[in-house]
């Protein structure tokens, strides 16, 4: 992609960050009564197919197609994206391979847009032709699908397809040219090892189960993290405060949902400088990771709502905005 391409692309994304939810657009959400009132604040806000519909869900997967409606309108080269539809192409194989292994046929459970779709992994599984699954997945496919066959562990079966993600995201980052990329895959598998640290430690994971699931990277070592949840969640603060996931360790001690926020905050801060940045893919990637998230704020808001959460227990698990 050549400059002029560059700048082209950046300055429709500029555009349409005016239209992203703010901070005072998520405290508007949060003094509505009930979820009608947000879903109408949403709408107000272009949200949703333009019908006026109040049907939540589709709403927030409208929003979903929309952002990446967007990138492929704008962008020269999609295949930079890639990274960023690996954990629904991978849940796709994990469904398949829990469907054809348990005979169990669950509704709306795929996802159609990604490289593969659930109808087609469905009958690659079923077939049993892993070869034709890219990269590492081909083989990760294989091991889950003998381990639940065999087994019937699905939380084994899940394991063995996480770990994948991560692996084969990793490796998307350290084969990229852009920066963007090579900081979202360390975040993302760094932030997924601590998760995987702090519940394993909740729920009295073994070591070696905790040395299965979770990922190399960079910024994290994976087995001192695990001796550190096998010693208890002090420990698990202790290791993470001589690291640059330092204000995690704090939010452990608050509660598990400050915790999940501090996460995709996380991730919110890698990517904010790229709000500076003209003549890369970067404010592209970023654009689709900030939808994401506010589509995910969304959605905690409105669930919330509806089970009628006091704003208290609703704002300890709101995100910052990219705005």
């Amino acid at each position: 992609m050549n400059e002029l391409e560059y700048t082209y692309a950046v300055a429709r994304i500029r555009a349409l960050e005016n239209s992203l939810l703010s901070d005072a657009d998520i405290e508007r959400l949060l003094a509505c009564p009930d979820e009608g009132q947000c879903l109408q604040l949403l709408i107000e806000k272009g949200w949703g197919d333009g019908t006026g519909s109040m049907d939540a869900p589709a709403m927030l997967k409208k929003e979903e197609e929309k952002a990446w409606e967007v990138i492929e309108d704008v962008a020269p080269d999609m295949s930079v994206f890639d990274v960023l539809s690996y954990p629904k192409l991978f849940h796709n194989l994990k469904a398949a391979v829990k469907q054809v292994c348990t005979g169990k046929v669950t509704e709306n459970v795929f996802y159609e847009d990604c490289a593969i779709p659930g109808s087609e992994m469905l009958r690659i599984v079923q077939n049993k032709e892993f070869q034709r699954l890219p990269g590492n997945m081909g083989a990760a496919a294989a091991e889950a699908y003998d381990t639940l066959l065999h087994t019937k562990d699905g939380q084994l079966c899940d394991v063995i397809v996480d770990r994948a993600t991560l692996d084969a995201i990793y490796e998307a980052g350290l084969k990229a040219e852009d920066e963007i990329i090579q900081e979202y895959a360390e975040s993302t598998v760094a932030i997924a090892d601590i998760k995987i640290a702090v519940r394993s430690q909740k729920t009295a994971k073994s070591i070696d189960f905790m040395k299965r699931a979770m990922a190399h990277c960079r910024s994290i070592n994976t087995e001192q993290l695990a001796k550190a949840a096998a010693s208890g969640i002090d420990a698990i603060r202790d290791y993470l405060s001589g690291t640059s996931y330092a204000e995690g360790a704090a939010t452990l001690m608050e509660s598990p949902s400050a915790f999940e926020r501090w996460c995709d905050n996380r991730m919110i801060e890698t990517i904010r400088p790229q709000k500076y940045n003209t003549f890369s893919v970067g404010p592209l990637v970023a654009y689709v990771v900030a939808r994401e998230n506010e589509i995910k704020t969304a959605r905690i808001i409105l669930t919330a709502k509806q089970n009628g959460f006091p704003e208290d227990s609703i704002r300890e698990r709101i995100r910052e905005m990219y705005v």
